[in-house]
């Protein structure tokens, strides 16, 4: 079966899917028909693609919903389409992006290839067989997304007839209903799918990718936001039955840690692990030296060891996606794509540990919170800085050095020719080295202007911090990217969601031998031995204690890969933490003292509790089906 990399075809794909939404519900004479879709092998092969196309870009910076929407980074894109989610300006009449109907007419595409590719002339039973438990899969993994936004939805189980009279319309089925039909297909699913793919097929539909899907749809339906603390519990819908669970279930949390476990051991039995640079590879990127800087930099970016990514979205990236918009900022032609413009917020420079392993707040030898900000000189040849810091960035996890940068921090980027506006001639360090040394103030390089009369209204750093996760360090300023696999699923992502679901059935142990896994490749002590250490050493000993030093690890090592504007939701967190404008530091100031000056980084930030904790259905389906209820505030 040939296939192509969804690189060449994505353009292709969407604008079948988009044209042809509506082709199969009505067929006017002469147009195409189901016969001509599933006509032979390379029709059917092209509808299989088609299906793969309604799968929302998880990559694209402008409008995904969950890629810069959290509170982990504010952007200088504030009017973007994604911003109207950390805003709260979204609603139902105006829901900005939607994947209620996109996501149906998905599913509607994937049923009508079920019920057709047996057909299909010259088409093996094999190739048939992947082709129906591809199709399964995406059926299971659009369930998850709808659910993961909206809560209950409408349960489809084949092609509908398009005729059905209003009165037969579906309603929203209960929580646990939703859940069960979307478990049972990526099951069902699993049994006819190989465990990897490689090649012309990689992207597609795996085993390990349906059972992985399958522990986070669980682990999800387990989570307080759908297991009993609902603040939106007591919605019904038509005919009078609760959508969600009215009180705690347990077995819910058993059924996830089971789920982790059958996917663990596939994903290793499979060959997946966590990402380590091999000394002698990528040798054209000298930077970062420290090698456990750069297994962590190169993680998800390097196609040449993809062991990590589970599942991947290979649709590639715009020339202004996160690579243009995170590298430090340049002048001119030659800096078209250094927009310097990813910010992670001090929210999350304080999650990062210090090097200990521990909370900064937790570590008896890093400074009180008061003299954070006590400028110092960086600690001679030290891997991450040079020159003046606060102490606040000293002694730190290894991941906050690889991931993000500020003030006189090292940027391992690409250096441009000589002549123009280039990295070599505005900032220090340099082609030569593979790195630029951070000049963030006003009338630097990286600063929001020349001076406080010429200030950016764009292509700058609201937080005074900026990005280098997802960045390969060869990119040059003047060209956008370097292609790389955007995850969907990660086997960070699975250790993580089995050590959460492992303290929910009081495994601690076993969480903390899932925690140190990540932590080990981070460069971190294990967890009993970072908490010996601690301020509260029986933190890491108890139930509470340990989920919340679980949560941390995964805010921390899940950073920049979507997961923090539905973890924050699913822990019923996220009206702390994104309902107002979060702070950096002080990004006018034109002196280093005056710089480290915690500052709020002037943007709207908006979360209307219990409202926003889903997604408003679209009014328009609502008018379409008066049996859905819409969820509670909007």
């Amino acid at each position: 079966m040939k296939k192509k990399l969804l690189y060449s075809i994505c353009s292709l794909v969407m604008a079948c899917a988009v044209a042809s939404c509506d082709y199969l519900d009505i067929v006017p004479d002469g147009t195409p028909t189901e016969k001509d879709a599933f006509a032979n092998q390379g029709t059917t092969e092209g509808y299989l693609y088609s299906c793969y196309g309604f799968i929302p870009n998880n990559g694209n910076t402008q409008s995904a919903i969950d890629f810069l929407s959290g509170d982990e980074v504010v952007t200088a894109f504030e009017s973007d389409p994604f911003a109207a989610f950390s805003q709260g300006t979204y609603t139902a009449i105006s829901p900005h992006m939607s994947y209620w109907d996109e996501l149906m007419g998905g599913m509607r595409y994937c049923y009508t290839l079920i019920n057709n590719v047996d057909g299909v002339p010259g088409m093996s039973k094999k190739m048939a067989s992947d082709y129906k438990a591809q199709a399964k899969f995406l059926i299971g993994y659009f369930y998850y997304l709808l659910i993961q936004s909206y809560g209950p939805v409408i349960i489809v189980k084949g092609v509908e007839d398009v005729n059905v009279p209003i009165d037969k319309f579906k309603a929203r089925a209960p929580m646990s209903e939703c859940v069960d039909f979307a478990a049972n297909m990526l099951d069902e699913a699993a049994k006819d799918l190989p465990p990897t793919r490689d090649g012309d097929e990689y992207g597609l539909a795996t085993s390990v990718a349906a059972k992985t899907l399958k522990a986070k749809l669980l682990v999800m339906a387990a989570s307080p936001l759908f297991n009993g603390y609902a603040p939106h519990k007591n919605i019904k819908n038509a005919d009078g039955v609760f959508l969600f669970e009215q009180k705690f279930d347990q077995s819910k949390w058993d059924r996830a840690y089971e789920a982790c476990q059958e996917a663990v051991r596939m994903a290793e039995k499979s060959g997946f692990a966590l990402y380590r640079a091999v000394p002698g590879t990528n040798v054209n990127a000298p930077e970062p030296a420290d090698m456990t800087q750069r297994s962590l930099r190169f993680a998800i970016i390097d196609k040449g060891n993809l062991s990590e990514t589970i599942w991947g979205n290979t649709k590639g990236q715009s020339n202004n996606d996160i690579q243009a918009k995170s590298a430090p900022y340049a002048q001119g032609d030659k800096g078209r794509f250094a927009l310097n413009a990813i910010a992670p917020t001090l929210a999350m420079m304080e999650r990062f540990y210090t090097d200990k392993g521990l909370p900064l707040d937790e570590d008896p030898s890093f400074p009180g919170r008061k003299d954070w900000w006590k400028v110092v000189d960086a600690p001679a040849g030290c891997s991450y800085a040079e020159g003046k810091v606060p102490a606040f960035v000293c002694h730190r996890d290894p991941r906050m050095y690889a991931w993000t940068t500020f003030e006189n921090g090292y940027y391992e980027i690409a250096g441009d020719k000589p002549e123009g506006s280039n990295y070599d001639k505005k900032y220090r360090r340099g082609k030569a080295e593979g790195k630029i040394v951070m000049k963030m103030m006003i009338g630097e390089p990286s600063g929001r202007g020349a001076n406080l009369n010429t200030l950016r209204n764009n292509n700058y750093s609201p937080s005074g911090f900026l990005n280098k996760r997802l960045v390969d360090p060869l990119k040059p300023a003047s060209s956008p990217k370097i292609n790389y696999i955007h995850p969907y699923l990660t086997m960070a992502d699975l250790y993580l969601l089995a050590a959460e679901a492992a303290v929910e059935v009081n495994k601690l142990g076993e969480a903390k031998t899932y925690l140190d896994k990540i932590r080990s490749r981070a460069g971190l002590p294990s967890v009993d031995d970072a908490w010996a250490h601690a301020a509260h050493p029986d933190k890491a000993n108890g139930k509470d204690g340990m989920r919340e030093i679980v949560r941390q690890e995964r805010l921390i090592e899940m950073y920049m890969l979507n997961q923090n504007f539905w973890d924050l939701r699913r822990w019923l967190m996220a009206e702390r933490c994104m309902g107002k404008a979060p702070d950096g530091v002080n990004i006018l100031a034109d002196n280093i003292d005056a710089w480290w000056k915690p500052t709020q980084v002037q943007v709207s930030r908006a979360f209307t509790a219990p409202t926003n904790y889903l997604m408003p259905i679209p009014q328009e389906e609502i008018k379409k089906n008066p049996k859905i209820v819409q969820n509670p505030g909007y």
